[in-house]
């Protein structure tokens, strides 16, 4: 069915009370707000909310949009970086969760392209299973992307053009606002191109022991370090970009699968409600006899 929005903060009530009829998917993208070179400080909550309407017109789910001020890490050090503690994330988010699942969204599929985003989430995610027996999804954007789909930053001419898969980052980042209407809020600035090793480069050795910034605290100690910016130097060379990270975009949401992403969340909630009647003594099987 066609919907006038998929933006749930877009939507008259009316609107939400009908698809919560024939279905029950939320997109929940997770953002931040800290320094990014040259572009503007939400660039990662844009990124989450266009990848997360994208996924969300691929499925037929809505978008909850409207999240940018979590745990930034090492960015603390930018002046316009808002820093919210991984506790404070996880309660907030938490709630928001519960808030979801007593309106009828019993598929949830969080989202962020910002790395350590998985300290807050993911702890959320298993603590709302315990207590409610519902299975809510992380999807780790940078996972997806990096790990998964590191081909659409691949070039022929990588080798002797190594800002080649920058270009590409920075496309897709113009091209989330492009989807999300905001291209104009993107600077056109040459002033941030520099690419070098990062200040805090020396102890790598400790930040790879773990996943995403989750080994050990640390700040950056120059602006320059998060992050070098592909020169935009005009509003053709803003567009170009953006209509290419579009592209990616798209591509990117294509190899995600999410009608076999929103059937499998499905199916494991049904695989949980058997497992809870084996063993009465799971948590959430316990919070509802006594609720």
């Amino acid at each position: 069915m066609k919907l006038r929005t998929r933006i749930l903060g877009r939507m008259l009530n009316a609107e939400v009370q009908e698809y919560l009829t024939r279905s029950d998917l939320i997109i929940v993208p997770v953002g931040t707000t800290e320094m990014h070179g040259g572009l503007p400080l939400d660039c990662e909550t844009v990124a989450s909310e266009a990848i997360g309407l994208t996924m969300a017109e691929a499925c037929d789910g809505l978008v909850l949009t409207g999240l940018p001020y979590f745990y930034a890490g090492a960015t603390a050090t930018g002046r316009g970086t808002v820093q919210v503690s991984v506790r404070q994330g996880i309660d907030y988010l938490g709630a928001i969760a519960r808030s979801l699942l007593r309106q009828g969204f019993k598929r949830q599929i969080y989202i962020s392209f910002h790395g350590p985003a998985h300290m807050t989430v993911c702890p959320m995610i298993r603590d709302f299973y315990d207590e409610t027996g519902v299975p809510i999804l992380y999807m780790d954007l940078c996972m997806q992307l990096f790990d998964k789909s590191a081909d659409l930053f691949l070039t022929d001419n990588m080798a002797q053009d190594p800002a080649a898969a920058m270009r590409q980052i920075d496309a897709m980042f113009l091209g989330a606002y492009q989807i999300m209407g905001r291209l104009q809020d993107v600077p056109c600035t040459t002033a941030f191109a520099q690419a070098g090793a990062q200040s805090c480069t020396p102890f790598n050795d400790l930040f790879n022991l773990a996943y995403q910034s989750g080994a050990v605290g640390y700040c950056f100690g120059e602006n320059t370090d998060h992050a070098p910016t592909t020169p935009i130097p005009d509003e053709q060379t803003r567009q170009e970009l953006a209509d290419r990270g579009q592209q990616i975009i798209r591509q990117l949401v294509d190899r995600m699968d999410l009608p076999h992403v929103a059937d499998q969340l499905q199916g494991l909630a049904a695989y949980g409600l058997e497992n809870e009647a084996r063993y009465p003594w799971m948590p959430s099987s316990w919070h509802k006899a006594h609720s």
